[in-house]
C-alpha cells in the first residue's frame, strides 16, 4: 500500500493520477474534503480508501504490515494563514509524528518542504541538508517557518545517527502550477487566477514593484509544472537508495510578466497588462526572486528535463482550464 496525505489536494491528486497510470490502485488517500469541489480532483481515480487526517496514525498502525511508502503532501499551505498554532499542529507535529512512525516501522517517507523556507533568498537557494546550512535560512512567514523547522529537526536526527526511515526525501517545491488547484482559492497559481478575466476580455492585473531593481511585473519566480514535481517523486519512488533534501524547481527564474504573456499566448489573445499596488501587509513578506539550485537533485541522478514555462502554461490552459472538465 502507498499512503498519500493531502492526496485530494493539488500535488497529491496529480501524484495519485500518475500512480494510477502505472496501474497502482492500492493507494490510501488521507485528506479533508469539506463542502467544496475538491472531491473532483479524485473523481476519475480508483483509490483503496479515504481517511480523515485526524485518523492518520491510527490508520497507519492498523495497516502497518501493508504500507511500503508514505508520500506526505498534506499541509496548511496558505502563506497568509495567521493561526500559527494551527500551522504547527498540521505542518510540524504531524510531519514529525510521521517521521518517527516511518522510522520505527521501516517505511519509506517522501515529504513536502517548500521554497518558502528560503525567505528573501539572501542566504541563497541551496538545498543544504546540514544543520549549519539550514540554520542560516530565515523564512518570511509562518508557513515557511513550519516547513523549515521540520527540515531542521530531520537534519538533526540524521546528523545524530538516530533511527531514520529506510528512504527519506524532503522536497522543496518552488512555484507549482497545473491542473487540480481550483480548491486552493487565493493560493492558486497566477495562471489559474488569470484565466477567467483574460477569457472575459479583461486585462491581466499584476503587482507593481516596490523594490529597487525590479520593474512592475518583473518579480521573479521559479515556476514549475506539477507534472515535473510528480516526475521527481516517482523517480525517488523508483530509487529507494536515494535520500536527502532536494529543491524541486526548474533552476530558471521567470517574471510574472512572462507568465502573463504565456497565458495570453495560450489563449490566442493579444497581451494587455495593468499593474496595481501590492497590499501593505504583503510588502515586507514578499519574495521578489526565487530560483532553485538543482545541483543536488542532478547529482543524485535525476536527469529528466523540466518543462519550459511557455509549454507548461500552454498545456495547462488548453488541456485543462479551457475545457468543460478542467480536472485531471
Amino acid at each position: 500500500m502507498i499512503v498519500v496525505t493531502g492526496g485530494a489536494g493539488f500535488i497529491g491528486s496529480n501524484l495519485v493520477a500518475a500512480l494510477a497510470a502505472r496501474g497502482v490502485t492500492d493507494v490510501a488517500v488521507i485528506d479533508r474534503f469539506r463542502d467544496g469541489e475538491k472531491w473532483q480532483n479524485l473523481a476519475k481515480r480508483e483509490v483503496a480508501t479515504l481517511v480523515p487526517p485526524e485518523q492518520t496514525l491510527a490508520f497507519l498502525d492498523q495497516h502497518a504490515a501493508e504500507i511500503d511508502t508514505v508520500f506526505h503532501l498534506g499541509a496548511i499551505s496558505a502563506t497568509t494563514e495567521r493561526d500559527v498554532d494551527k500551522i504547527v499542529a498540521n505542518n510540524v507535529a504531524l510531519t514529525l509524528d510521521l517521521w518517527r512512525w516511518c522510522s520505527w516501522r521501516g517505511c519509506r517517507l517522501i515529504y513536502a518542504s517548500s521554497a518558502a523556507t528560503y525567505g528573501d533568498g539572501s542566504a541563497g537557494f541551496d538545498d543544504d541538508g546540514s544543520c549549519d546550512g539550514l540554520a542560516r535560512l530565515r523564512p518570511l512567514n509562518a508557513y515557511g517557518w513550519s516547513k523549515h523547522l521540520v527540515d531542521r529537526r530531520i537534519a538533526r536526527a540524521v546528523a545524530s545517527g538516530d533511527l531514520v526511515p529506510p528512504q527519506w526525501a524532503g522536497l522543496k517545491f518552488f512555484n507549482v502550477y497545473g491542473p487540480n488547484e481550483a480548491h486552493k482559492g487565493d493560493m492558486m497559481s497566477v495562471v489559474a487566477k488569470l484565466h477567467p478575466p483574460l477569457t472575459a476580455g479583461q486585462p491581466a492585473r499584476l503587482f507593481k514593484s516596490h523594490k529597487d531593481g525590479f520593474e512592475d511585473g518583473g518579480q521573479l519566480r521559479d515556476f514549475i509544472h506539477v507534472d515535473d514535481c510528480v516526475a521527481v517523486m516517482l523517480w525517488l519512488f523508483d530509487r529507494p537508495e536515494v535520500s536527502g533534501l532536494f529543491n524541486v524547481g526548474t533552476g530558471k527564474a521567470r517574471s510574472f510578466k512572462d507568465l502573463a504573456l504565456a497565458t495570453f499566448a495560450a489563449l490566442g489573445l493579444p497581451p494587455r497588462i495593468e499593474y496595481f499596488d501590492m497590499p501593505e501587509h504583503l510588502r515586507g513578506k514578499y519574495q521578489y526572486f526565487t530560483q532553485a539550485t538543482t545541483d543536488r537533485l542532478r547529482a543524485a541522478g535525476f536527469d529528466q528535463p523540466f518543462t519550459e514555462l511557455e509549454e507548461g502554461v500552454r498545456r495547462y490552459v488548453q488541456d485543462f482550464l479551457s475545457q468543460p472538465d478542467p480536472y485531471r
